[in-house]
Formats: structure tokens, C-alpha cells, sequence
């Protein structure tokens, strides 16, 4: 049975993507509704719906009450986009159709150490399909806004800031932890560096954040040029999208920008020393295989942190926990 539960998880994670889509958990936010009512909304057909949302009822994300009518979960509120910790968009990511079918390709992944994409365009990089689909990258954005927006609090908190004046967030997406960092101390100013179609989103979402005044948006590529002569250097979730190659690149380029007092900080997740059955364990392998599979990227243990930044020309000086399966990994140049 427990095998059986492994085989058949893609069940679950195709249905949760299709409701997200139909935008099923926000036509029943108000309260209970029947599957014709339901179905007519997001023209589907009932019966097939139904048998939809009875496989998410199995999962605790809906409820059936006696005459046939569902109802939200706390699980499926999160599914609803005018919520906050809204889930919807990271569902229509990680179950939507660009990773589930980099998926369809493990075995290619697996037998060349290249990721999907690679099989059909060897000089791409995986940025181009999150950016090519305008709804693709939407959801994208939001789904790492979410993780963000969740993990910054505790990094915020986790790590002291308070001896920076100045502090850069490279790849920094819509700037959600830069914000919660410089709202925690006030007399921090921020840049917040991305791509320029990264930065012009970030813009209208950072428009109502106290700190904006104290962010400069940067546009540019981390391959090519950082802003210089700032006293931290942050990158979250960024190094685990790449390669060691491109990742030691992209931390060289940091490098030659920083001033010898600088400190660069990492937000990541640090794979496990020794895997065991957990959902830690699951969490950090399922995300290491998902690297290999979408971005040629991988999770990285402690010890190969200390590598990739040594072939950058930084000491690791220190890893802090903070939450969400990520710390604070802390490097001064050397």
C-alpha cells in the first residue's frame, strides 16, 4: 500500500493544478456549492468535476456534505487567491504543465546529468521557459513571491543586520525579503537587483511597502555585473538554481564588487548530512532531484558550500537556521 500511495502522488498534485487553474476554491469561498453550479462556472462537465473534487475531498483539500454540495478545507482555503499565504500560484507551478513535463524527462535527465530542457536546445538556460509564457512566468513569480513572503520574517530575525549600512538582494524577485529586512531596521538602505522585466514587476510590488524609499531597483544580469561597493551581498534560492560552474560565476562576479569588509549571505536550504525517512529529508531531495530536472542546479550539503565558495574565493564562516528549510549561509571574501 505505502507503494501504491508513491506511484499514484501525481494523481493528487494533476488534480490540486486543474482546480487551481479552474479557480475552484475562490467560486466557493462564500460558502458551499453544488458541482452543476460549479461546473458551469468553469464549463466542465459535472460528473467529471465531481469525481475531481471527491479525489481532493480523500485529501482533506474539500468537503462533501450529504446532498453533494463542497466545501473549503482549511487545506483549500489556501488555494483561494485573495488570501494571504495564497498557495494557488506556487500549485499552478510545481504541478503545472513546464515541471510536469521537465518530469516526463528524469530518465534523460538522470542518464546525461542535464536537466529537460537541455534535450531539445543544449545552449538554453532555464530561465527562457519561465519567461517565455507570460501566465508561466506569472505564476512563477508569485509562487517564489509566497515562499518569500513566508521565509522572510524568520531571516529577518534570524540573522543580525544591524551592523550593515547597506545590503543588495541579488535575485531578489518582487523584494519581499529585502522589505521585511529593512522594515526590521530602519536605518538599512536596500537594492534590490534582478533581471529588468524582474524589476519592473517588483516595482508595483513594492509601491505600498514602508521601506520603498530606502530601495534602489537595479536591473541587470548577475552573470555580468552586480552593484558595487555595498556591506551585504544576498542571494536567496538563487546559487541552487545552477550548476557549480555557473554558480561559482555568478558568485565571482559578487566577488569582484564587494569591498574587503562585505559579507556575503546565501539563504538556502542545506542538503542533509545523512538522508533518513522524514519529511525534512523528503523536502530537500525531492528539491535537489527537481534542480537536476528544471534548472541544472542542485542542493548543496555543507561541505560542498565550502567548496563552491573556496573556488570563489570565499571562507563559509557560519551557517545560521532560520525556517522553512533554509539558513543563512555566511561568507567573507578571502
Amino acid at each position: 500500500m505505502v507503494i501504491y500511495q508513491l506511484v499514484v502522488g501525481h494523481y493528487r498534485s494533476s488534480a490540486l493544478a486543474l482546480v487551481a487553474k479552474l479557480g475552484v476554491a475562490d467560486l466557493i469561498a462564500a460558502g458551499r456549492r453544488n458541482v452543476d453550479e460549479l461546473a458551469s462556472a468553469t464549463s466542465t462537465q459535472p460528473q467529471a468535476l465531481r469525481r475531481v473534487l471527491r479525489l481532493l475531498v480523500s485529501a482533506d483539500v474539500f468537503r462533501e456534505d450529504d446532498a453533494g454540495a463542497f466545501e473549503l478545507t482549511a487545506v483549500g482555503q489556501l488555494l483561494r487567491s485573495d488570501v494571504p499565504g495564497s498557495m494557488k500560484a506556487l500549485v499552478a507551478t510545481f504541478a503545472g504543465a513546464p515541471i510536469q513535463e521537465s518530469w516526463r524527462e528524469l530518465e534523460y535527465c538522470v542518464r546525461t546529468g542535464q536537466p529537460a530542457f537541455k534535450k531539445d536546445d543544449p545552449n538554453a538556460d532555464w530561465t527562457t521557459r519561465f519567461s517565455a509564457d507570460p501566465e508561466t512566468a506569472e505564476d512563477f513569480d508569485k509562487a517564489m513571491a509566497t515562499g518569500t513572503a513566508l521565509a522572510a520574517p524568520a531571516v529577518a530575525s534570524a540573522y543580525d543586520f544591524s551592523s550593515f549600512d547597506t545590503i543588495v538582494d541579488i535575485g531578489g524577485g518582487n523584494g519581499a525579503l529585502l522589505a521585511a529586512i529593512l522594515s526590521a531596521h530602519p536605518k538599512l538602505r536596500g537594492a534590490l537587483f534582478d533581471r529588468p522585466d524582474v524589476i519592473e514587476r517588483a516595482r508595483g510590488a513594492l509601491a505600498s511597502s514602508p521601506a520603498r524609499s530606502r530601495i534602489d531597483l537595479v536591473p541587470g544580469s548577475f552573470f555580468d555585473a552586480v552593484p558595487a561597493g555595498l556591506d551585504a551581498y544576498m542571494l536567496k534560492h538563487v546559487i541552487h538554481d545552477w550548476s557549480d560552474a555557473d554558480a561559482c560565476a555568478i558568485l565571482k562576479v559578487c566577488r569582484r564588487a564587494m569591498p574587503a569588509h562585505a559579507k556575503l549571505l546565501l539563504v538556502e536550504g542545506v542538503y542533509p548530512r545523512r538522508v533518513e525517512p522524514s519529511l525534512e529529508a523528503q523536502g530537500a531531495t525531492a528539491n535537489d532531484v527537481n534542480m537536476l530536472v528544471c534548472t541544472g542546479g542542485r542542493q548543496r550539503s555543507e561541505a560542498e558550500f565550502r567548496e563552491l565558495l573556496a573556488a570563489a574565493s570565499f571562507q563559509l564562516t557560519r551557517i545560521i537556521p532560520a525556517a522553512m528549510d533554509a539558513s543563512v549561509i555566511e561568507g567573507v571574501p578571502c
